[in-house]
C-alpha cells in the first residue's frame, strides 16, 4: 500500500489540477458556443476533454493510493480515444479519404531509414494506404479498453502489480503488449503525416502533432522510465514512482490545457459563415454522439474490401449512401476538397477514366490520357521530401473503379437540348 504523498505535492496537484480542468472548461465551452463546423469541432472537443480526464484521474489516484488502478485505468482508455480522434480531425481537413486518395495519387512514400521503409518497395497513396492508418489507430483503440480490463482482472487476483517487472507478474507482458500497441498506432500516424503534409499545411499541424504526442506517448514512456527508475534502485519503490508519476501529470495538464488554447483556438470558428452555430446543449450533443465512431469502425474492418460506405463529412443525419467500389471516391463535399487541392498537386481528376459500367467488370481502369507534368516549384519541393510522384509511369493506375453499378433506369440515347436548353 503506498503511502500518501507529501501535503505541499498534493497542494501544488490541486491548483495545477483545478487550473488545467478549468482552462479545458472554458476553452471547450467557446467551441460549443461557436460550433460553426461540426465536422471539424466535433473531435477538436473530444481532443481537449482528455485534459480534465486526465488531471482529475491522476489527482485521484494521488490522493486515493488504494483506487489508482482503477483511475489509471480510465485514463488510459481515454489516451487510445484521443489518437482515434486526432487521425479523423486530421482527415476532415483534407476533405475525407476520397480527396486524399485523389489528391495522392501516383505518388508513393519512397525508401526512407527515418520511417523504417528501406527494405521495403514504395508505398503507394492508394485507398489501401489510408485505410491501414486508421486501422493502426483504431487497433489502439480496441486494444486499450480490452488490456484494461484484463488488468483489472488480474489486480483482483494478485497477479497484476505497477513496476513489477519479475516474470511472475504480468506488469511485464501487459507492458510489452502496450508498447507495440502505442508504437503502431505512433507509426500509422507518422506514416500519414507525411504522406497528407501538404494537404494539411493551411491547417498549421505541427503544433497539433506536438501537444497530441507529448500528452499521449511522452507521458507513457515517462511512466514506463519512472518504474524502471525504481526498479534500478534511484526511487525507493514502485508505489513511489507511481505516486511520482500521477504528480507529474497534474502539472503536465495545466501546460496542455494552455497549449491546446493555441494548438486549437475557437476564434477560427467564431463568427464563421459556414453553418449555423448550435445552442449549447444541442453541440454538445453531437460532439458526444458515437455514431461516427460505430460507422468508421465497421467501414474499416468491413469483412468484404469491396463493400464500402462513404460517408457525407458534413452531417450523418440524412443517411448514407452505399456503393461497391475497391477504393474511396470523392463525393460531395470530398470533391470540393479535392478542387482546392488540385492547386498543390496538379490537376489529376479530369484524367480519371472509370471502367466500363458492367457488373461483371472489376477490372482497375487506364488513364486515358498523358498525365499532367507538376510544374518545377512542386518539383523542387519533391527533391527534398519523403514523396515520390509516379504519376508519369504509366505501370500506376488509378484504383478508382466503380463496379455494380445499375443504369437499367437510364436511356440509352439523350435527345439532343433545343435553343431553348429542354430536351
Amino acid at each position: 500500500m503506498a503511502e500518501s504523498v507529501p501535503i505541499y505535492l498534493s497542494i501544488v496537484a490541486f491548483v495545477c489540477t483545478v487550473g488545467a480542468i478549468a482552462l479545458a472548461v472554458m476553452h471547450i465551452y467557446r467551441h460549443l458556443m461557436n460550433y460553426t463546423e461540426p465536422t471539424y469541432q466535433r473531435y477538436i472537443v473530444r481532443i481537449i476533454f482528455m485534459v480534465p480526464v486526465y488531471a482529475l484521474m491522476s489527482f485521484l489516484s494521488l490522493v486515493i493510493p488504494a483506487g489508482a488502478i482503477y483511475f489509471s485505468s480510465i485514463r488510459e482508455v481515454y489516451e487510445a480515444w484521443v489518437i482515434y480522434n486526432f487521425l479523423s480531425l486530421c482527415l476532415a481537413w483534407v476533405g475525407g479519404p476520397g480527396s486524399v486518395v485523389v489528391s495522392l495519387t501516383g505518388r508513393v512514400i519512397k525508401p526512407s531509414w527515418a520511417l523504417m521503409t528501406c527494405c521495403f518497395p514504395p508505398i503507394p497513396l492508394d485507398g489501401r494506404f489510408i485505410r491501414r492508418c486508421k486501422q493502426g489507430c483504431l487497433q489502439f483503440v480496441f486494444l486499450k479498453p480490452a488490456l484494461a480490463a484484463v488488468t483489472l482482472i488480474l489486480y483482483a487476483k494478485g497477479k497484476y502489480a505497477d513496476g513489477n517487472f519479475s516474470p511472475n507478474q504480468s506488469y511485464l507482458y501487459l507492458t510489452i503488449i502496450y508498447t507495440v500497441s502505442y508504437s503502431m498506432a505512433l507509426y500509422a500516424l507518422a506514416l500519414f503525416y507525411v504522406a497528407c503534409r501538404d494537404l494539411l499545411q493551411p491547417f498549421n499541424p505541427v503544433p497539433k502533432f506536438i501537444i497530441i504526442k507529448s500528452v499521449v506517448f511522452l507521458t507513457y514512456w515517462q511512466g514506463v522510465l519512472v518504474f524502471l527508475a525504481a526498479k534500478t534502485g534511484l526511487i525507493k519503490n514502485a508505489e513511489d514512482a507511481a505516486q511520482y508519476q500521477n504528480f507529474i501529470i497534474c502539472v503536465e495538464m495545466l501546460l496542455a490545457a494552455v497549449g491546446h488554447l493555441y494548438a486549437f483556438p475557437y476564434k477560427e470558428y467564431a463568427g464563421a459563415n459556414i453553418g449555423a452555430s448550435r445552442d449549447l446543449t444541442g453541440s454538445l450533443s453531437h460532439a458526444l454522439k458515437l455514431n461516427d465512431f460505430y460507422h468508421d469502425t465497421v467501414h474499416q474492418f468491413a469483412p468484404t474490401y469491396h463493400d464500402y460506405v462513404l460517408y457525407n463529412s458534413t452531417e450523418g443525419d440524412e443517411g448514407k449512401r452505399k456503393y461497391r467500389s475497391r477504393t474511396f471516391v470523392p463525393t460531395g463535399p470530398e470533391m470540393d476538397a479535392v478542387r482546392r487541392n488540385k492547386n498543390i498537386f496538379g490537376n489529376k481528376i479530369d484524367d480519371i477514366q472509370l471502367s466500363s459500367l458492367s457488373s461483371s467488370s472489376a477490372s482497375t481502369p487506364k488513364n486515358s490520357g498523358p498525365l499532367p507534368v507538376p510544374d518545377s516549384a512542386n518539383s523542387d519541393a519533391m527533391k527534398s521530401s519523403l514523396l515520390v510522384d509516379t504519376s508519369n509511369s504509366s505501370s500506376v493506375p488509378y484504383d478508382m473503379s466503380l463496379i455494380d453499378l445499375d443504369l437499367s433506369s437510364y436511356p440509352t440515347k439523350v435527345p439532343p437540348a433545343n435553343e431553348h436548353g429542354t430536351r
